[in-house]
C-alpha cells in the first residue's frame, strides 16, 4: 500500500506515501462493504511524458495523481476511477490524458491537465468545473460512449470515455496504428482488444 521514489544510485527510496494513510481527498459517499476488503494497494503506475507528474492506480477503487517536486512528491488530485480495483493507469503520450483499467471491466479515459495546471498555478484555490454534454457512440467489441459530462464544483473529475469492455482489464497501452491513436487491451482472454481514439 506504499508508492516510492526511489533513489537508485544509492538503492534507497526518498520518498514513501501510504495510500491507506491517503485521507487528502473527500469522497461524495462512504464507503461500501466491498471495498472495506478491499485495501488501497497500488496495483500500477505511469510516468507523464513531462517526466515529473506520476499516476497511480489502487485496489480500492481509486486513481491517484502526484507531482515530483525535487525528493519529495506532492499528491495533486486524487478521485473515484473504478467501482472496483483500477489495475492499470497510462498515460497517452505528450498530454495528460490519462487511461485506466478495472477490475469493474472498464477502461475509462481522463483528461487530467486542467487539474494538475491548477494545482501548480494555485495550490489554495478550490477547482471548478464547467458543465459540458457529450456525445455517445458504441463500437465492436465493447460498449463504447462519451461519458455524459455533469461535472460540477468540488473538483469532481468525470471520464471523457467510458468503455464497458467486459472483462477484468489485466493490461492497456495507448499506441499508434495507421497514423490513429488506439487503446491496445488484454484480459482473461486469449484476445488482444483494439479501440480507437480517433478523436484525442
Amino acid at each position: 500500500m506504499q508508492v516510492m521514489l526511489w533513489n537508485l544510485q544509492k538503492s534507497r527510496p526518498l520518498w514513501i506515501t501510504n495510500l491507506q494513510e491517503d485521507e487528502t481527498e473527500e469522497m461524495e459517499s462512504p464507503q461500501s462493504p466491498g471495498q472495506l476488503l478491499n485495501p488501497a494497494l497500488a496495483h500500477s503506475v505511469s510516468v507523464a511524458s513531462c517526466g515529473n507528474i506520476f499516476s497511480c492506480g489502487a485496489e480500492d477503487g481509486k486513481v491517484r495523481i502526484f507531482r515530483v517536486m525535487g525528493v519529495k512528491c506532492e499528491q495533486e488530485l486524487g478521485f473515484k476511477g473504478h467501482s472496483l480495483g483500477v489495475s492499470q493507469v497510462c498515460f497517452l503520450p505528450e498530454s495528460y490524458l490519462l487511461l485506466t483499467g478495472g477490475n469493474d471491466g472498464k477502461i475509462m479515459l481522463w483528461d487530467v491537465n486542467s487539474e494538475v495546471e491548477k494545482k501548480q498555478k494555485s495550490p489554495t484555490k478550490p477547482t471548478h468545473r464547467k458543465k459540458t454534454k457529450r456525445a455517445s457512440y458504441t463500437k465492436q467489441g465493447g460498449n463504447t460512449h462519451h461519458a455524459p459530462a455533469d461535472e460540477e464544483e468540488h473538483g469532481k473529475i468525470l471520464p471523457k470515455l467510458s468503455i464497458e469492455h467486459g472483462e477484468k482489464v489485466n493490461w492497456l497501452l495507448s499506441t499508434r496504428i495507421k497514423g490513429y491513436q488506439n487503446i491496445l487491451v488484454a484480459d482473461q482472454t486469449s484476445c488482444i482488444s483494439v479501440y480507437p481514439l480517433k478523436e484525442f
